[in-house]
């Protein structure tokens, strides 16, 4: 979970990374009284920064500078309802401003590659990283860091030390603030903490003046108040709905629904999907869902349903190799859920595999939902679900089989020919 910059700057706060103070407003209104508290409060400069989870905010005209109450609600509300890189700003965060002598560039990424985190250190801070990495990687100190013994002072002096800091009081304090980020990093289960810039102010303190945090949502039960740090109008409905059933699920851009059973199987049936599609207008698929082991009739209802109200998609694939979970209860699970359905029917192609295949197949045969065709390989089932997406977006009726489809070879008989 990515966090907003207010969101990363009190977890800061709360670790001992300087920074400075900020109130998050969500109209000209609110941003006029939290300029004012600032301003008693001793501030001489204020600075309105647009909250988005993405970088180019000042580029985008999302930072300004502000020195009464009145300007800073000004500046809110020229901000305010800004898109930046598809990103609609629906909060600024008005914080005190500082003069700055110097800008510098810090972070601890987890680097899955070599199983441990990296740090990376620039005194040439306030600028795209990606740039400069890529035009100067000299101006850009690298060093591993082991989990298990972390990053420690001796190795916050040396990664300080290789990015050019000259010994002295800044050096130190900018090693001291790499320390605490560290232990904001390990307190939090953070895979990502970022300092773009961390300045050197004109009075020496060395301030975290932005910051960019990523959660392991993976480690969230072990943090209750990260909740609180959900942005429930970012998470995509369907998302919501899917976790809330316990399912694996994450909304793609395409035409076709993809459901399996497990994360590998799906994984390869969206590269299928992908493939068939190029041969039947460019249909892709429209989600990752993994039903996980248990397939029952009421994961298998709760899967179709969400998959089926995505307005994007024509066509659903299941494609369930039986392992643990036979084939025959992922089938019953299918008619069970084709019975709960309610809303438009969408055309479903399946595919079985695996324990009880056979069977499996004769249920669904027996069954005779409408809308529902039965292919035997992967291949074969990704061909004809791509194809009736392409015919459903020609204006085909959804819900139905498509006709004018030629079978494939593999195809299993409909319940007439049997």
């Amino acid at each position: 979970m990515d966090l907003y910059e207010y969101q990363a700057r009190d977890l800061f706060r709360r670790h001992g990374v300087p920074v400075l103070p900020g109130i998050i407003a969500t109209t000209p209104e609110e941003a006029r009284a939290a300029a004012q508290d600032l301003l008693d409060g001793g501030a001489g400069l204020l600075v309105v920064k647009a909250q988005v989870k993405t970088g180019g905010r000042g580029k985008a005209g999302g930072v300004k500078l502000a020195r009464s109450a009145e300007e800073a609600a000004e500046r809110a509300a020229a901000i305010l309802g800004m898109g930046i890189k598809g990103h609609t700003v629906r909060s600024v965060l008005i914080s005190e401003g500082t003069d700055i002598a110097e800008e510098y560039y810090f972070a601890i990424l987890l680097d899955r590659a070599e199983r441990g985190y990296l740090a990376m250190c620039s005194r040439e801070g306030g600028m795209d990283i990606e740039t400069l990495a890529a035009e100067r990687p000299e101006a850009l100190a690298r060093l591993p860091i082991d989990p298990v013994a972390g990053l420690t002072a001796e190795a916050a002096r040396r990664i300080v030390a290789a990015a050019g800091f000259e010994p002295g009081r800044t050096a130190d304090g900018v090693a001291g603030v790499i320390e605490r980020l560290w232990e904001t990093l390990v307190a939090e289960d953070a895979t990502l903490v970022e300092v773009n810039p961390l300045v050197l102010a004109d009075d020496g303190r060395v301030i975290a003046l932005d910051g960019k945090v990523t959660l392991d949502d993976n480690a969230r039960f072990r943090h209750p108040d990260h909740e609180d740090l959900v942005d429930a109008s970012s998470v995509d409905p369907l998302e919501a709905r899917a976790k809330e059933a316990g399912l694996n699920y994450v909304r793609l851009s395409g035409e076709v629904g993809v459901l399996g059973n497990g994360a590998g199987l799906v994984m390869s049936t969206l590269d299928v999907v992908a493939g068939a599609g190029e041969g039947h207008g460019g249909m892709r698929p429209a989600n990752f869902l993994d039903l996980g082991g248990g397939s029952s009739a009421q994961a298998m209802a709760d899967a179709l349903s969400i998959v089926a109200s995505d307005e994007q998609v024509r066509a659903i694939l299941v494609n369930v190799f039986g392992g643990i979970t036979s084939c025959d209860t992922v089938a019953e699970g299918i008619v069970a859920a084709m019975g709960a359905l309610t809303g438009p029917a969408k055309p479903i192609v399946v595919r079985l595999d695996g324990n009880s295949a056979e069977l499996g197949r004769r249920i669904l045969r027996q069954a005779d939902l409408p809308g529902v065709t039965i292919v035997e390989t992967m291949d074969g089932a990704a061909d004809a679900v791509t194809a009736i997406a392409e015919q459903v977006g020609r204006g085909a009726p959804e819900g139905r089989r498509a006709p004018s489809l030629p079978a494939p070879p593999t195809a299993a008989p409909t319940p007439q020919e049997a």
